[in-house]
């Protein structure tokens, strides 16, 4: 396997990485704080969440069949899971337990406080999901994920095999562990995260062309979504993946797939872009961690970043 990019950290402060696309973006770029490259030596790094119990970092390396953790007193990396049926996204749900989108077992998964695993989702009206690729648990306990094929088209990142069906987003109810389909026709769902009063479910279309950040509003209770509607055009051959929202209702969205592309791209609620933090490498997904949830942790191609900003995170 080809080495990382090369990565040197910034040289002076304040971190030069940071592009203002609009001058409020300034006033999250912390002073003295520059980008760490806290490892390195993966294949595809995804689905980072934060355990503040623990203080440890938890991601995903899909490719290599493991969860990676990174323990903040020392800085050390062990592997948490392995094999990991081809994990990719991972949160918490409201009692701090690990839940988890796998390629392998085409199934939403969640991992109880003494170990052991409960399978949440892995069939909609008797049919094989195809691969859920990422998650978001709500206030009320229920899991919400996005279904597109990407781990069952090729033996790299699950195992190759015919969807049976289309691509989707479903709620879990967290209790019952009933299963609903709110969102279909959505070309290649990826990441999703809810605004900070939970009102809004905001989508990456990633197979649209180009591609979008749709918002849907949260409508019955929580029971379904309206329309999708387009919140951010992306320009041609720009890619979000992962995200998450701070508490300001802002979106700070893993990017890449082109020169002077790759890291995360800040954009306001309303879809106005704020700002870009530069990384060597595409940030698939990312998370807000440490003591005052104000570190970013980027999960980027082979290799997990840090930077901490004047932001927190939503929930």
């Amino acid at each position: 396997m080809p080495d990382a990019p090369p990565f040197t950290p910034s040289a002076r402060y304040p971190e030069e990485a940071f592009e203002m696309l609009d001058p409020s973006f300034a006033r999250f770029r912390v002073m003295n704080s520059v980008i760490e490259r806290l490892w390195t030596g993966g294949a595809w790094s995804e689905g980072p969440v934060w355990f503040g119990a623990h203080r440890t970092l938890l991601w995903s390396d899909i490719p290599n069949q493991r969860i990676l953790r990174w323990e903040e007193d020392g800085g050390t990396v062990s592997v948490f899971r392995s094999p990991s049926n081809f994990a990719n996204g991972n949160t918490t749900d409201r009692s701090g337990r690990l839940v988890t989108c796998e390629h392998g077992g085409r199934r939403v998964t969640r991992t109880e406080h003494d170990g052991r695993i409960t399978v949440m989702a892995d069939r909609f009206e008797g049919k094989r999901l195809n691969s859920p690729n990422d998650l978001v648990v709500k206030s009320d306990g229920s899991i919400w994920f996005t279904d597109p094929p990407f781990g069952i088209m090729s033996n790299y990142e699950g195992s190759m095999t015919e969807p049976e069906l289309p691509h989707g987003v479903y709620r879990v109810d967290g209790r019952t562990r009933a299963i609903k389909l709110v969102a279909e026709g959505i070309p290649g769902p990826n990441g999703l995260a809810f605004s900070p009063d939970e009102s809004i479910l905001y989508i990456v279309a990633s197979r649209a062309e180009p591609r979008q950040i749709l918002a849907c509003d949260v409508l019955d209770d929580g029971a379904r979504l309206g329309t999708p509607r387009v919140l951010i055009q992306c320009a041609a051959g720009e890619s979000p993946d992962g995200f998450r929202l701070d508490t300001e209702g802002n979106l700070w969205c893993g990017w890449g797939m082109g020169a002077g592309q790759d890291g995360v791209r800040v954009f306001n609620a309303a879809g106005a872009p704020l700002g870009h933090i530069h990384l060597p490498e595409r940030c698939a997904n990312l998370e807000f961690g440490g003591r005052h949830r104000n570190r970013l942790f980027m999960a980027a191609s082979r290799s997990l970043y840090a930077v901490t900003v004047n932001a927190t995170a939503a929930v």
